[in-house]
């Protein structure tokens, strides 16, 4: 089944039929979501740079209009009709990797993007916490582990194939449903467990780009947007903290980069991860939007009906398949957005 599918793909975004589609993105825009990229010599996994590159490659080569957020966001307001077709990338976090390897990328291709840096990592101030888990568990040398998070005690032990994976991502999953201040307790809980000392500042696979690579990167037509100070998920944080982490991290943004841009990302995204505590902060500071992490084109519609809806603009994870994507862009995933809301 999974090979018909494959091969019900590929026949569906071959040009030119991949065109048919193209009626079904009125009033759509589509939004990546890009991380980490894959890069040996920092030790990096994450997107394949070479398939990157095919991708905007094919993306103009077919014509796609590929412009930076803010025109996004100002065809979401103002003019809908422009919006097909229309296609920005986003890279949240604000990893080294991010200039290294994908900043070339899309300068080489004259592609608009917006990197959401976290403030705090690219000021030296700390390290992603989820890194921090990945370290611990990929550096323990204990054959099991068993440790307190909060309320309950999670134990772990290694895989078959010698490894932590499993035990990495589930405790990751339990640190994003917890109240900030016990979720870095914890952490803190498992290094010690698992016997090792985390550096105070990240290693090379972990490390952040710095503001002047910001700034490099803004000359070749990348922007910069805030994604708070430390990375907690806000809905977990105090109202203080919370308002602490959106003012502050745009405060560093204002003041590193030439261009900041007022639209803001979520730390994870997801419609529990935020609210409208925070989207009431986001426009006493007079930003005109924000992206999530959940799956879905940005709608004009959505942003034209509910006064919150440009705080709650949807964005695409990119696809490492250039059949993915362009399903994405042409708007077949459209035309499936729309058959599975009839069934």
């Amino acid at each position: 089944m999974r090979g018909v599918k494959r091969l019900l793909l590929w026949a569906l975004t071959t040009p030119p039929i991949h065109r048919v589609w193209a009626p079904f993105l009125r009033g759509c825009g589509t939004i990546f979501m890009l991380h980490r990229f894959r890069d040996a010599e920092l030790g990096t996994a994450g997107h394949d740079p070479t398939l990157l590159r095919s991708a905007l490659a094919f993306l103009r080569r077919e014509r796609y209009n590929l412009v930076d957020l803010p025109e996004l966001f100002g065809r979401l307001r103002e003019d809908a009709r422009k919006l097909r077709r229309t296609v920005a990338f986003t890279l949240d976090d604000g990893y080294l990797d991010q200039a290294t390897v994908a900043g070339p990328i899309f300068a080489e291709f004259e592609c608009p993007a917006t990197i959401f840096v976290t403030t705090g990592f690219l000021d030296g101030a700390l390290w992603c916490w989820w890194d921090r888990i990945q370290y611990v568990f990929g550096q323990t040398h204990r054959p099991a582990i068993e440790v307190r998070l909060d309320s309950c005690v999670l134990r772990y032990a290694r895989d078959a194939a010698g490894g932590y994976q499993y035990a990495q991502a589930d405790f990751i999953e339990h640190c994003k449903r917890m109240r900030e201040e016990a979720k870095l307790e914890g952490i803190a809980r498992l290094a010690s467990v698992a016997e090792v000392e985390l550096p105070p500042r990240p290693p090379l696979q972990y490390a952040a780009m710095s503001w002047k690579q910001a700034r490099d990167l803004e000359r070749r037509g990348i922007s910069v947007g805030p994604h708070t100070v430390s990375h907690p998920i806000l809905a977990r944080t105090t109202a203080e903290q919370s308002q602490r982490e959106i003012v502050q991290s745009w405060e560093r943004v204002r003041t590193e980069a030439a261009h900041p841009v007022p639209i803001f990302c979520y730390p994870n995204g997801q419609p529990t991860d935020y609210g409208l505590r925070e989207i009431a902060v986001l426009r006493m500071l007079g930003f005109s939007g924000a992206v999530v992490g959940t799956t879905g084109y940005a709608l004009a519609r959505e942003c034209s009906a509910d006064a919150d809806g440009p705080f709650r603009v949807r964005r695409f994870g990119y696809p490492d398949d250039v059949r993915v994507l362009t399903q994405c862009v042409s708007g077949l995933e459209r035309v499936n957005e729309l058959v599975r809301g009839l069934t």
